[in-house]
């Protein structure tokens, strides 16, 4: 027993004994190991190793005395920084791949974007480490202390200037989809506190505490878990979703991103789309049904509206009772010339357009260039098309087909930001996402964004299509569960019938405020205690 108490510990003492380079290069290695929690690895259990590492190196480093508040707070912004700064490197590589789309305008720019997002989405983590260390305590508490730092910071993420809630720390448990199940009821960022407070739970073991106290906290955090999976496989194991009358073709035509914007091949990609579009149904199609086809984002390399005779052919194209719903770049007059949209249109049987929806959450340095006079002056410039940047819309907005079916369109990264529901007039049907990944090849991107999107479903309650370029296009269910879907880089089409939705989950009715209500309110205690210790001390 002796030994192996002595093996049980060495773990535990590897971090909480490190210091100087050793301690940040350990910091930054658990960061980068984190990730490996998301898509496409899914290796949840790493978060049981990583999690409780940074906590002990925060034991280690962060000086309990009273009056360091902003010494604690500097220590643990430094590891927070460090770690934030692995995980986003090891998370977020994969954005170089878009630098090399058009390398000989863009390679140069490559190394300085993947280590530049990095170095600022750290700071998030940064603060919320080192808000958690200024409460910083030998007591059970400091785990929920740097569960609610961290939500309140990954919030702050998700909304500071236009907000990158990309790899949110609750996306680490994408992998377990009744785990997942919990965002019906707390959102992603109800699942960041869930996943950083039970993961984290381990490093107690390590405490100088009597170990029944050390397995009680332990056992606690286990129970959670297994309440929250139970939840999650009740709702999924519920009587399976009934389908709605209306299918769906989802038109993927993997065309490279290279090709897509050459003049000579304008023609070419349009006939694919159509030919795809007219293509015998299969898979779960029922004939005589109403139908929606969907292309993906900015599908034909040209602008719909200014060519009447697309969209007649467009209009020939598309069978009785069938619409389209295809991303398109619009474009209207401007003060300074034309103003293009990144916008979703549908489209009757005869070639009309019957509903518009632009963009409102412009990707920057993709779709448009923040600064634009000064970092233009460097040779940066907008990567996402030949246009000189977007315009953004003006609010999100439901469309609705003539067969009353209503949806949410939400283009590109659009899908990854939780309360997509905000803000809009009423409950639709379901979420549509069309995006074009091709950007980032065979990377981990194109899954984490299939991810994120799928979580956007869970908590909504509302089935989700998503018609991407290259992939992955899928039908998820109100549950998240995939009902179909295509490889990345494989062209074909999808039929499947439209899932119902559910009724309206607790976090669409309450959203983020209880969370962020509880997360503040436990810094708050912990301000309170702390400040009570120091007073007695003194």
């Amino acid at each position: 027993m002796q030994w192996l108490s002595h093996r049980l510990s060495a773990l535990p003492n590897t971090f909480l004994l490190a210091w100087g380079w050793q301690r940040r290069l350990l910091c930054a290695a658990c960061g980068a190991l984190t990730a490996f929690a998301l898509p496409p690895y899914d290796f949840t259990f790493v978060l049981l190793v990583t999690f409780p590492c940074l906590v002990w190196m925060l034991d280690g480093a962060v000086d309990p005395a009273p009056g360091k508040r902003v010494q604690r707070f500097r220590t643990g912004f430094a590891l927070g920084w460090l770690f934030g700064f692995g995980y986003f490197l090891s998370g977020l590589w994969w954005i170089g791949a878009a630098f090399l789309v058009e390398a000989e305008r863009f390679a140069w720019l490559m190394p300085f974007a993947v280590l530049a997002m990095p170095v600022g989405l750290a700071l998030f983590t940064g603060l919320g480490v080192g808000l958690a260390a200024i409460f910083w305590s030998d007591q059970f508490r400091r785990i929920l202390v740097l569960a609610a730092g961290l939500t309140l910071t990954d919030w702050l993420r998700g909304h500071v200037l236009t907000g990158f809630p990309w790899n949110a720390f609750g996306y680490g448990v994408s992998g377990s989809l009744s785990v997942s199940q919990a965002a019906s009821l707390v959102g992603l960022y109800g699942l960041t506190f869930f996943v950083v407070a039970v993961f984290s739970t381990p490093a107690v073991l390590a405490d100088a505490r009597p170990f029944r106290q050390r397995k009680a906290a332990v056992v606690v955090a286990a129970v959670a878990l297994a309440a929250v999976a139970g939840y999650g496989a009740v709702r999924l194991w519920q009587t399976a979703l009934p389908v709605a009358d209306l299918d769906i073709r989802i038109v993927q035509p993997s065309i490279d991103q290279k090709d897509k914007w050459r003049p000579e091949l304008r023609d070419e990609i349009f006939q694919t789309f159509l030919d795809m579009t007219e293509a015998p149904l299969g898979g779960a199609a029922r004939v005589g049904q109403p139908r929606m086809v969907v292309w993906p984002e900015s599908a034909v390399p040209f602008l719909l509206t200014q060519e009447p005779g697309a969209l007649f052919r467009i209009g020939q194209s598309l069978g009785d009772k069938t619409e389209l719903v295809t991303g398109a770049i619009r474009a209207e007059p401007g003060m300074r010339g034309a103003d293009y949209f990144n916008s979703v249109f549908v489209i009757g049987t005869e070639g009309t357009v019957q509903g518009i929806y632009d963009k409102v959450r412009l990707v920057p340095f993709g779709e448009y260039v923040p600064f634009k006079p000064l970092l233009e002056s460097l040779g940066i410039s907008n990567l996402a098309g030949p246009m000189d940047g977007f315009e953004a819309g003006y609010q999100p907005r439901v469309l609705t087909t003539s067969e009353s079916f209503s949806f949410l369109p939400m283009i590109c990264y659009e899908a990854i930001f939780p309360g997509s529901l905000d803000g809009v007039s009423r409950r639709p049907d379901f979420l549509l996402n069309v995006t074009n990944d091709a950007w980032f090849g065979r990377t981990p991107g194109p899954y984490q964004h299939l991810a994120q999107a799928r979580l956007r479903a869970i908590e909504t309650g509302l089935p989700l299509i998503r018609a991407a370029n290259t992939g992955i296009s899928a039908v998820i269910d109100a549950k998240g569960q995939v009902v179909a879907k295509l490889a990345i880089f494989e062209k074909g089409l999808i039929d499947s019938k439209l899932p119902q939705r559910l009724d309206n989950t607790l976090y669409g009715i309450f959203g983020d405020l209880p969370v962020l209500v509880i997360s503040f309110l436990i810094v708050v205690f912990a301000g309170f205690y702390q400040y009570n210790r120091d007073s007695r001390v003194n």
